[in-house]
Parts: structure tokens; sequence; C-alpha cells
């Protein structure tokens, strides 16, 4: 049983994780000997010797040593990405001191930005590479590759409401499928040269580097696309487990890969003008038409695991407070990770067909691909260090030796990317910073809004003792009352206009508050803590609602595990009534912020999705009340 659980997993991971690295091989050895390429390879015995070289070591490097033998071992309660890095420095943050802390936090941040441009721009360049092949097969059929493929990616976004759950058990059948048939062309390749398998030696992808730096170095932005979708193997940890993505990744996944990449630099050594389509040049002629249908279902599987992500990076973004509330909907009832954000998903969809109409082919999209790519997995190497270090104690020369070593190869790659810029690298960096600059000052905003509500507010304990005393009279009328707020020491916007304008309270009052922990997700024992707020029998209490990053909080659901012992008499939880306190954002004069970055706050402010819809509140049940906070 244990065994056949164990192969779901690893045929669930084959389907999800690897579908980004996986379809790699169709567009790298092609861009890397591009003749449009500003930097061009030539096309010459040695040179093909060191490419195939250095996209393996590459690969061994970034995949198999940065992300499967050490970052995946840093998870945060089994959930990995750049946000489980955060988390995790945040916990460790006093033994470095805060401001250390921020600045790793922030540089993470960027990172988590990064990864919204390889959102946009992986669904676009795997795509347009797959029906490509259309070009291979027939030659006439060049005119309709961004027609086909602009139709292809607005049917993915259309689907993507209905969630992937239907169609999962496809997934993973249809990538073994892919894997298999990428390694047996390579096979088929390698048998006719065998020669090419010395390109395993490191000794040609250093004699290349030291040799021909020139070349080398021009060709490593095009190299690290072999490496790309290495992130979500650290990302998606949290719906397989490392063991599943590992044994996947050994077994089948990197195997059929190197083989597909010796296949092509096989067969360029046997004709030099195969560089314009290696990897489809690679299958018989009879196979080629099928071969782009199986490459379009993998890059269409390869699209919907970045998008996936883009959906979790947000989600866990808006629950650690660097974005607005989002409306989320979870689309399977067994997988957590499979959610669908509306906003982000027509956000992407758009972006991605204005990549598809302004690129026009994988080759130019490449050039601006691989800078996304190379800046998060530098960021990610680097947290991983500082997270080995304040929590694990590894000793200084041993994180000083790993750090050094691996954080060079990555910055040989983000230099080589930089002498992309002008031809297309500024796109994510364009696309990271906007969303790092939004997160940021979402955060800020959302510090300053916070300080000013509690001042408007006023301190709860001192509330309640005017309400117990009778300083603050108030009618008590039947019924209950939940009042939503944001921590236990200001009283409820709501509640206190309740009992200075109306004056009344109800016989039971709930204030409640939403606590997000810095973990995926909170054992339902661990769920709720009651406060009598220092008075037995006056009715009202608070209550904490704990919930991790990874899940949308439910209050009526939270509200049913109350214990009626705690509550000082039973609620009547299927009548109660809801409050909320809606806060209306205005420009105020206060020096709190740049004027354009409290214009980008209150615009990002119109984001926030529905308080009661959010919070799963009954709609019949519900009131607003209103209130302005300048910021």
């Amino acid at each position: 049983m244990h065994d056949t659980v164990r192969l779901g997993l690893v045929i669930g991971a084959l389907g999800v994780v690897f579908g980004d690295i996986g379809t790699s091989p169709i567009y790298t050895l092609q861009t890397v000997f591009d003749p449009s390429d500003p930097h061009p390879v030539p096309v010459a015995t040695e040179n093909v010797y060191g490419v195939v070289s250095l996209v393996f070591w590459s690969v061994v490097i970034i995949v198999l040593v940065t992300y499967v033998l050490l970052a995946m071992r840093a998870d945060n309660d089994g959930e990995g990405g750049i946000m489980a890095l955060i988390t995790l420095l945040r916990r460790s943050g006093s033994s470095r001191g805060r401001r250390t802390t921020a600045v790793l936090a922030a540089l993470g941040i960027f990172g988590a930005s990064l990864f919204f441009g390889d959102s946009m721009i992986t669904p676009a360049i795997s795509v347009l590479s797959a029906v490509e092949g259309l070009k291979v097969v027939e030659s006439s059929l060049e005119s309709i590759v961004v027609p086909v493929t602009a139709v292809i990616i607005v049917l993915l976004f259309l689907v993507q409401r209905r969630g992937s759950a239907a169609v999962g058990r496809l997934f993973g059948p249809v990538m073994i499928a892919w894997f298999a048939a990428i390694g047996a062309c390579g096979v088929a390749a390698i048998a006719d040269h065998p020669q090419i398998l010395r390109a395993l030696s490191p000794s040609y992808a250093l004699g290349f580097l030291v040799g021909h730096f020139g070349t080398a170095f021009f060709a490593l932005a095009a190299v690290v696309l072999a490496v790309t979708g290495a992130e979500a193997l650290y990302a998606d940890m949290g719906h397989f487990g490392r063991r599943s993505i590992t044994r996947g990744w050994l077994v089948l996944v990197f195997p059929a890969c190197v083989l597909s990449y010796l296949g092509q630099g096989a067969l360029i050594l046997a004709d030099p003008h195969n560089v314009s389509s290696p990897f489809f040049l690679l299958v018989p002629g009879w196979g080629r038409l099928p071969m782009v249908v199986l490459a379009t279902a993998a890059t269409v599987i390869a699209s919907q695991a970045v998008i996936t992500g883009a959906y979790s990076v947000a989600s866990q973004a808006a629950q650690l407070g660097y974005l607005p509330r989002l409306r989320i909907a979870y689309t399977s009832e067994s997988t957590m990770g499979q959610i669908y954000v509306p906003w982000i998903n027509w956000l992407l969809m758009v972006s991605v067909l204005t990549l598809v109409f302004a690129f026009r082919s994988s080759t130019a999209l490449a050039f601006a691909f691989g800078m996304a790519v190379t800046g998060t997995i530098t960021i990610t190497t680097l947290l991983f260090f500082c997270v080995a270090r304040a929590r694990w104690g590894t000793p200084v020369w041993l994180v000083a030796v790993g750090a050094t070593v691996l954080l060079f190869v990555d910055l040989l790659f983000v230099a080589a990317n930089v002498t992309k810029l002008v031809h297309g690298a500024w796109l994510p960096l364009l696309i990271g910073i906007t969303a790092f600059t939004v997160m940021t000052t979402w955060q800020r905003g959302r510090e300053i809004v916070t300080a000013e509500r509690a001042r408007h507010e006023g301190p709860l304990r001192e509330f309640v003792d005017q309400l117990h005393s009778g300083e603050m009279p108030a009618l008590r009328v039947p019924g209950t009352a939940v009042f939503l707020n944001r921590g236990k020491q200001t009283a409820p916007l709501a509640m206190r206009a309740n009992v200075e304008y109306n004056h009344v309270r109800h016989e039971q009052v709930v204030i409640l508050s939403i606590e997000t922990e810095p973990v995926p997700r909170v054992p339902a024992d661990q769920r709720i803590i009651v406060d009598d707020l220092g008075y037995s029998e006056d009715g009202i209490i608070h209550v904490t609602a704990r919930f991790g990053y990874m899940e949308t909080p439910d209050v009526p659901g939270a509200m049913a595990m109350l214990d009626p012992a705690e509550t000082e008499g039973r609620l009547q939880l299927d009548q109660a009534t809801y409050f909320l306190s809606k806060i209306e954002l205005r420009r105020g004069k206060a020096p709190t912020m740049a004027l354009w970055r409290k214009r980008l706050f209150i615009a990002t402010s119109y984001i926030t999705a529905d308080a009661a819809e959010y919070f799963g509140l009954p709609r019949d049940r519900t009131v607003i009340m209103g209130s302005h906070i300048e910021v």
C-alpha cells in the first residue's frame, strides 16, 4: 500500500513539478547556436562539446546540488520555495539583528517578484517553442505559429477556474511519455555519434570557459535555459514531498534531459545546419507531427505548473502582509496547493499574450527568460546558506566554502544575462521591480494604516472596563454579535460605533482576530484561543483564530470549534450577526510615504477581495460599518 502511494506521488510530481525543466531541451541548444543572437556561438566541434558539457554541469550544479541536495532540506513544515526561506529567516531573526533580517527578507521578496516575471514568460516561450515544431513539419505553416499559440494560451487561462484536479491524473502519464520519447530520440542520435559522450567530462566545460571565455561567457545566457524550472522543484515540495521529487528527478527526468541534450549535440556534430531546430530534427520524419502534439501538451503542463505557482506565491504574499487580501478559490478537495486566484489569472493571461505578440518567437523570448531564472536562483542560494548558518548552526567555514562556490556559478550566469539587457533581459527585471515596489509599498502602507487605526480604536481592555463599570452605558439586546478585529490590543471600530452612537451592545459579544502563523497549516487543536478580557460574566470574549499562510480563513468554521464552557454562555451561531469595519483610505499630508507611493497604496487597495466572501461570512447576517483613515 505504501509503495503504491509513493509511486502515485512520484507520478504526480512528474506531471506537475517537472513540466518546466522537462521542456527546456526544446529550445536551449537551439538558442545557444542561434545566428540571430547578438553574441552568437559559432558552430564548431570544440564549441559543441563545450556547450553540451556546460549544459550538463550547469544542471548538475544548480538543479542537483543547489536544489535537490541542499535547498530542499530547508523546509517550513514541509513547504518549500522562497517564501518558506523568508519565513525561516524571520523566525531566526533575533540571532542576526532586525536590520539584517529585514534586508534578507526584502531580497527574498524581490526573488518572489522575479518569479512573477517567470510566470509570465514561461507559458509564452514554452508553448511558442512547441508550436514552432510545425515549421519543421512543414515550412509553410510558419504563419500560423503565433495565432495557434495565442489560442492555446487563451484556452489554458480560461480553464484555470475549473482547476487542474480533473485533468491532474493525466499529467503524470503524459510527462512519462514525454521523457521516454525525448530520451529515446537522444539515444538514437548518440548511437550514431557516440563520441558526444565525451562532453560528460567537466574538462570540456572548463576548457571551453577558460580557452574561449568570450564565447563561453555569452553562451551562458542561453545555457541557463537548461535549468529553468529548478525553482518549481523546491516551491512544489509541500505538494509531493522531497523524496518523491528527488526520485522522479534522478530516475527519469535527469537522465531523459541529459540524453536529449547529448543527442542534439551529436546531431549538430553530424551536420551544423541542424542548429535551426535540433530538438525536432532528432525525431524521424514520420514522428515529428506526433512529437509537436506531445511537446505542446508538455508545455501546457509546464505552463500550468508555473501559473499555479504564481497563485501560491500571491496567496502566501497576501497572508504575510505583502499584498492585499485576494479572492482565492480552492479547486481540489484533495490537494491544498491547487488554488485559483482570478485577479492574478487575468493579469497573467494579458501579460502572456502581450509577450507572444511582441516577441513572436521562442528565441527572442529566450533573451528575456534567463534574467528572471538566474536572479531567483541566486537569491535562493544566498537565503539557503543564511538559513543553514542561523537555524542549523552549520560551521562558518563550511557555509563560506559552499556559498562561495555556488554563488560564483550563479553570479556568472547573472553577469552573462546582463549582457542581454537591451535585447529583452530588461523585461523580467522591470516586472520584478514593479512587483517588488507594489509589495513593499503595500507592506509599509499597511503598517501606517494599522498604527492609525489603533489610535482611532483605542485600547480594548479600557473599552471593556468602561462598559463593565457603566461609564459607557449601553443597552444589552438579545443575540450574538461577532466583531472581526485585527488584534486583541484595540477595540473594533464597528463595536465602538455601535456603543457610542447607537448605545446598544449584544448579549453575547465575540471579538474575533485572525492570525496568520508563519507555518503552512495550523492543527485543529491549536486553532482557537479564548480570552474573557478580565470579566467572566459580562458576555464579552476575545477569540483568536490561527491559520497557516497556505490556508484560507474560515470564520464560521472556526466559531463552530468554540467550547460553550469558554464562551460565557452558549452562542447562537446559526443566527449570529457579523460586523466588519470598512476602511476608506485617503491621502494625508503627513510625510509617512512619498506621494507616488501613497497613490500606489490606495490604488492597490481597490483589488482587495470582499472581506465577507474571503472570511466565508453569511451575506444576510453581515453588517459593514465604514470609517476613513489618512495615509
